[in-house]
């Protein structure tokens, strides 16, 4: 990827402060503009080194940006966007990290009736799948993205030059870059996401405050997703509500089908379903 010589980032959290620390890093960028609206954070992301210049100020924070990447809470991102297109130099390129992409593609693409974006910018939408159940820009990591699938979401209305510089942008921290509908994005992290940290906040819910002394590295491995942000996750499940609603169905006939094994003392039903989970899981690595 060419450098660029101003790279706005609207958030710097865990992964907005991931991505300015990469870019300092690789000498991606001249300078990096944190974005936020506390100043405490945004000291704590200066000093680790996250970013070059901080301001609670948006429209002063992409004033020059040759790119900007929103890395807000998803219910937050269509008006991030908006509000920084607004005031961003004509013609800039905006990206986002929301793990839900079908609702905040479709207001801000440009192909629908509030679709678009004012002084040419334009939108185009990503998500690595990266992160972690802490939050903040003091757990922040330069080598956060290396190995890590992100994902970009074009339309048929996006320019084949912004997509080649968001798969530069992404592969240069390491990625490895899918492109795929944001309708199919949706369906996919349904399962592969937000299912995992309801299922996690299901079973951290179930405990009893009086067995929490023995919880053991099972229970602390599988329930540490709960650990996230409850108010982040609202938003999340609520914009994707109508596939994690699908995931949940499946995830409950198999707990079901479990249930009435071990009900039925189906000993052959109990170790298939082991069987199969445990052949599944070692296909998808460490």
């Amino acid at each position: 990827m060419k450098p660029l010589r101003n790279i706005a980032i609207i958030g710097v959290g865990l992964i907005g402060g991931s991505i300015g620390l990469a870019l300092r890093k690789l000498d991606l960028a001249e300078k990096v503009i944190g974005i936020g609206r506390r100043q405490v954070s945004l000291r704590i992301a200066r000093r680790a080194g996250a970013v070059t210049n901080t301001t609670i100020d948006l429209a002063k924070g992409v004033a020059d940006a040759e790119l900007i990447v929103v890395c807000t809470p998803v219910g937050r991102i269509v008006e991030d966007v908006r509000t920084a297109a607004e005031h961003a130099p004509e013609g800039t390129l905006i990206t986002d990290v929301g793990s839900t992409k079908r609702t905040i593609v479709e207001a801000l693409d440009g192909s629908g009736p509030e679709g678009g974006l004012p002084r040419g910018c334009r939108f185009l939408g990503g998500h690595p799948l990266a992160g972690s159940e802490k939050a903040g820009p003091s757990h922040a990591t330069a080598d956060l993205f290396d190995g890590c699938i992100a994902l970009l979401t074009p339309t048929r209305n996006t320019r084949a030059e912004d997509y080649d510089l968001l798969e530069e942008f992404w592969q240069a921290l390491g990625s490895v870059v899918i492109k795929m509908s944001a309708e199919e994005h949706d369906r996919a992290l349904a399962v592969t996401s937000h299912l995992p940290h309801l299922a996690a906040s299901a079973l951290a819910a179930t405990v009893p405050e009086k067995y929490f002394r023995f919880s053991g590295t099972g229970m602390q491995d599988t329930s540490r997703l709960a650990a996230g942000d409850p108010e982040l996750w609202r938003q999340i499940i609520m914009l994707n509500r109508e596939h994690v609603l699908d995931a949940l169905e499946q995830y409950g006939g198999k707990l079901a089908s479990l249930h009435a094994a071990i009900r039925d003392g189906d000993e052959d039903e109990i170790r298939s379903l082991l069987t199969t989970a445990k052949k599944n899981r070692d296909a998808m690595g460490s």
